[in-house]
């Protein structure tokens, strides 16, 4: 097709868009585009040939189908949140962005079957407040939870702070509205806590980056709103010890445990240094802290003496140094700003290269200090930032370059450090994304830890749902 030829193909489609979405609907103009077209950390700004911002699921339906018979590729987008460029256009493609923001709605509450019905472009921290207006608790919950959209939670299986006791967002989710690839809409809006009467469908979309489908709304799971809460601080002198005190709270507390931290002793500092209205909770330096809550939808459970009584037993017993429990909610979301400041603190010591990784939790030791070793080897002096929800083994392994080192020096190894790093995760049996997903920063790494059997059988899902590779392409899958 000739230049000409596809300015034409752009220039029809336009006019078929606007006229399914409004004026509103349809943006072309570059500057007005400009946002949708920058990822999170400038690392796949592209600008689309159009984005389109439908209001309902028979709009989203329109759009793919008119831009299916076009052949034009579709990108969509949630909040921009993302670190890996899964939602933004490739450079020179010809790709729209569909974005659903637009799509917001809360569509029904319902206490008694502890569901909440909502579209996908509806805010998580929308959805937080919403069950706990209900007396419930939407239990998904990460740092970018004011601005990342559910739908964009749901297409890359995210993660956060509350894995360990509620699951991924794979395990909040009873059904699914999605629009496949040819435009027509598949209705999986079930509530049911049990369906066994085929393939869960829903699955092929959670995770899958907006490369099979576009998911446009959701049932999602509530929980007990929680009515008492035990937070603490601990000081430790390594993951090791970490990863002991972790059965050992489980038992004491019946598995109670909503979230379990680790931050190491850089990271502590770093987020200290630059995050406002932070302090050193302990007052001596440890080489490891770990920031644990439990949590009970009973009140008066007691979670704050199960607490001090398991970590004065672990003191005894020369695994806990120190700890500081949180008197209020106050001082517990004190705690937590210094965990949740760590990224953007980062920041101020310069560029930064990050992973996502998953390992076996009793490997998690293992895999920092065979992951600082590798790291040194390729560039000296450098430091790494490992923190992150070690009670389900996903570690976020942040390094910094060494001190004095240009920027463009650094990121130069960025390369050699991701095998360096990725090939230790592969030897602990890990995996190189834990809730990030793969989209184009991790798309042709993966080659070399998937087998070519896995590889195969996901491209065979490609095909078959989407046999014109329109859905958010170069995204997740590596080339053939």
């Amino acid at each position: 097709m000739t230049m000409t030829e596809k300015s034409a193909v752009v220039d029809d489609l336009a006019k078929a868009l606007r006229d399914v979405l409004g004026p509103d609907g349809l943006l072309t103009d570059a500057r007005a585009m400009e946002p949708y077209g920058r990822e999170l950390r400038g690392m796949f700004d592209a600008l689309p040939a159009m984005v389109a911002r439908p209001v309902s699921t028979d709009a989203v339906s329109q759009v793919v189908a008119l831009c299916a018979a076009a052949g034009v590729g579709i990108v969509p987008q949630g909040g921009r949140t993302g670190l890996v460029g899964g939602g933004t256009a490739q450079p020179g493609a010809g790709q729209i962005v569909l974005s659903l923001e637009r799509m917001n709605r809360i569509l029904s509450i319902e206490p008694l079957d502890d569901t909440m019905t909502v579209e996908a472009g509806c805010v998580l921290a929308d959805l937080q407040r919403a069950a706990q207006q209900a007396d419930r608790l939407f239990p998904l919950s990460l740092g970018a939870e004011g601005s990342c959209q559910i739908g964009g939670n749901l297409s890359t299986n995210a993660g956060g702070i509350n894995v360990l006791r509620f699951g991924n967002a794979r395990d909040l989710v009873l059904g699914l509205e999605v629009v496949l690839a040819d435009g027509r809409v598949w209705n999986g809006l079930r509530q049911l806590r049990k369906d066994n009467t085929g393939y869960d469908l829903k699955h092929l979309f959670i995770g899958a980056e907006g490369t099979l489908g576009i998911i446009t709304r959701a049932v999602l799971k509530l929980f007990p709103r929680p009515r008492d809460v035990a937070t603490a601080f601990i000081g430790v002198a390594s993951p090791d010890a970490a990863i002991t005190l972790l059965p050992r709270l489980r038992a004491a507390s019946g598995e109670r445990i909503t979230s379990f931290e680790l931050i190491e002793r850089f990271p502590l500092e770093v987020a200290l240094a630059h995050t406002p209205n932070t302090r050193d909770p302990l007052g001596e330096p440890h080489a490891s802290y770990v920031l644990v809550e439990l949590s009970s939808a009973q009140p008066g459970a007691g979670l704050s003496q199960v607490l001090e009584h398991s970590l004065d037993a672990a003191m005894d017993d020369g695994l806990v140094e120190d700890a500081v429990f949180a008197s209020s909610d106050k001082e517990a979301e004190g705690f937590w700003r210094i965990r949740e400041g760590i990224v953007w603190a980062q920041a101020h010591y310069g560029a930064s290269i990050k992973h996502d990784v998953s390992i076996p939790v009793s490997r998690v030791p293992a895999f920092l200090q065979q992951a600082d070793d590798a790291a040194e080897r390729v560039v000296p002096g450098i430091r790494p930032c490992a923190f992150g929800h070690i009670g389900d083994g996903n570690i976020h392994y942040n390094l910094t370059g060494p001190a004095g080192m240009d920027d463009a020096e650094f990121l130069a190894h960025r390369p050699a450090i991701n095998l360096a790093v990725h090939d230790v995760v592969a030897g602990l049996d890990g995996s190189i994304s834990a809730e990030h997903g793969l989209g184009q920063l991790r798309r042709d790494d993966i080659q070399r830890y998937k087998s070519p059997l896995e590889l195969e059988l996901m491209w065979r899902l490609k095909d078959s749902l989407d046999p014109r590779a329109i859905m958010n392409p170069g995204k997740l899958l590596p080339p053939r």
